[in-house]
């Protein structure tokens, strides 16, 4: 991005600051594309911050995120608000939603219930990996928290992680079944050519899936697969 475009987008979200301000950290009705969503507090917003909405629209219509005839599982990892576990319950998948956030969990639950999936949809607290242990995922997806440092509190935990980065790269190759796909949204914000590396050094093979362009940022779906 040129030094003038990114200027511009940094205008553009000051005068966006104060709307962002009276909707953020309280309960909030959203919509994606016709899907209501109950958004509490303390939990990321996916329309307010638009990445939750891409990773949504991508699940909805790509053939990545297909499940498969026999029926397949799907990992919302880092849920939040629940859009991604209800967007790929809505596909077809079984689901399970987590999150270390308990907010998030409880907002997650509400919004199966909401949308008329809560059979479809199980939404588990806990961190990464951990709540999973031992199961396998034809799909998995995550909108990781793409700035280091410790959270200050349970929002910032979607922006915000010491090594989350490391820790998925390592878990990944355990938690995702042969063939699956794991949908990783990630922004030019942050350190995600390093999640990126680490991936391909652990032979996984990684494509494009989604790309928008929001002048100050450019998030990519990558469609993340074992070679072979």
């Amino acid at each position: 991005m040129n030094p003038v475009t990114r200027r511009l987008a940094l205008l553009g979200h000051s005068l966006r600051r104060p709307f962002l301000r009276r909707r953020l950290r309280r309960i909030a009705l959203e919509e994606v594309d016709g899907v209501p969503l109950i958004v509490l507090p303390e939990v990321f917003n996916p329309v307010l911050f638009r990445t939750g909405t891409v990773l949504a629209r991508t699940v909805a219509s790509s053939p990545w995120a297909a499940p498969r005839p026999e029926g397949s599982r799907a990992l919302d990892l880092g849920t939040g608000s629940g859009v991604g576990a209800v967007f790929a319950a809505r596909r077809g998948h079984r689901v399970v939603a987590v999150d270390v956030n308990p907010a998030a969990v409880r907002c997650a639950r509400l919004n199966a219930l909401l949308n008329g999936l809560d059979d479809r949809i199980e939404a588990r607290e806990g961190d990464l990996f951990a709540p999973v242990a031992g199961e396998t995922f034809d799909l998995i997806l995550f909108n990781p928290p793409f700035f280091r440092g410790a959270p200050r509190d349970r929002l910032d935990h979607a922006w915000r992680g010491t090594d989350v980065l490391e820790r998925f790269a390592t878990g990944l190759p355990a938690i995702l079944a042969p063939g699956g796909t794991a949908l990783l949204l990630l922004s030019t914000d942050g350190d995600g050519p390093a999640l990126l590396a680490a991936l391909e050094r652990r032979g996984f093979r990684i494509e494009s899936a989604a790309r928008k362009d929001f002048w100050n940022e450019v998030v990519t779906v990558y469609a993340v697969r074992r070679e072979g």
